[in-house]
């Protein structure tokens, strides 16, 4: 698809998406199907810290994602005072919560930001439409995989979506569940990947052998950063970039002995607030290329909130 051939918006657009994780400011211009991003920032709150056993936000955590978004609608009151709405989604953390509408009421309350709960269907659909905005000319059927904290959206389509799934698993949720030790045991790693299994057992997509596999989210991004050995974050270098099935085993041979510590020290541009849980990230990305068959992964900085952008297109 020719990235110029749509009509441009120069209209500045902002989202947020509030992730079990992290939380993320994107500022961009519309062009076409595509994006032109004007600012992207993250912070590493960990709303979901916790959720999978106690089924609740915790306080501190719901304190900690609010002075993101407080910052986040800073940077735009200042920097963008154009931007008129900002779009703000929530997704597994929030979703799972019995006390979400507390956390929902609160954002709102402090901010006058309306947050928007997204299914996992809807999450897998933003997702799709997001990998898609900083990718040029991938082409043919593509495949879609976002390892968020604690689900995991896998988009099967073209140009148009075509199936979609949402599994309950990520890479908080599995840490927390499984992977106790730092470093994991060999016995945790094990009943980590068999879980996975099941999981991925739970819903089957039919792809055809031309799928191109693309993933986005800190989990692919972070592991692009370290195969090209960056010393800084720079979102055009790491879209388009290529890992093989092979050197994906090989990272995880490596880092199964590094604590969270260690792999932090190593890496802290993309490791800060993610060294703890990245192996969980690497053993569900090595399970589903193994089931089927992807031999190499595309790397897309896009994501949701790209995605909610797009999809929000008309207002």
């Amino acid at each position: 698809m020719d990235r110029h051939s749509s009509e441009k918006d120069s209209t500045v657009n902002a989202s947020i998406d509030i992730g079990t994780n992290t939380t993320l400011l994107l500022i961009a211009t519309k062009d076409g199907q595509y994006l032109n991003i004007l600012e992207e920032q993250q912070q590493v709150p960990r709303l979901g810290a916790g959720v999978d056993d106690s089924e609740e936000l915790s306080k501190e955590a719901m304190q900690r994602v609010l002075e993101s978004l407080k910052e986040f609608q800073e940077i735009v009151n200042i920097n963008y005072p154009e931007v008129s709405d900002i779009f703000v989604t929530a997704t597994s953390a929030v979703r799972d919560a019995k006390n979400r509408a507390d956390f929902i009421n609160l954002v709102e309350q402090e901010t006058g930001l309306q947050v928007q709960i997204l299914s996992g269907v809807e999450e897998a659909e933003y997702t799709f439409l997001g990998a898609q905005s900083v990718l040029d000319n991938i082409g043919g059927q593509q495949m879609i995989i976002d390892i968020g904290g604690g689900s995991t959206e896998i988009a099967y389509g073209e140009e148009e979506l075509e199936d979609r799934y949402s599994y309950n698993m990520g890479c908080v949720r599995f840490t927390e569940r499984f992977l106790k030790s730092n470093p994991p045991t060999d016995l945790q790693i094990q009943k980590c990947r068999n879980e996975i299994q099941r999981v991925l057992g739970e819903y089957e997509f039919n792809i055809n052998d031309e799928t191109t596999l693309a993933g986005v989210a800190g989990t692919v991004t972070s592991l692009a950063f370290i195969d090209l050995e960056l010393s800084f974050y720079d979102s055009e270098l790491l879209s388009g970039h290529i890992i093989t099935k092979e050197r994906l085993k090989n990272y995880i041979e490596r880092f199964r002995d590094y604590t969270s510590k260690k792999i932090e020290q190593k890496y802290p541009t993309v490791m800060k607030g993610r060294g703890d849980i990245f192996f969980a990230g690497l053993l569900i990305l090595d399970e589903f290329m193994t089931k089927y068959n992807f031999e190499k992964l595309v790397t897309s900085t896009g994501g949701i909130r790209h995605g909610t952008i797009l999809a929000n297109r008309t207002k």
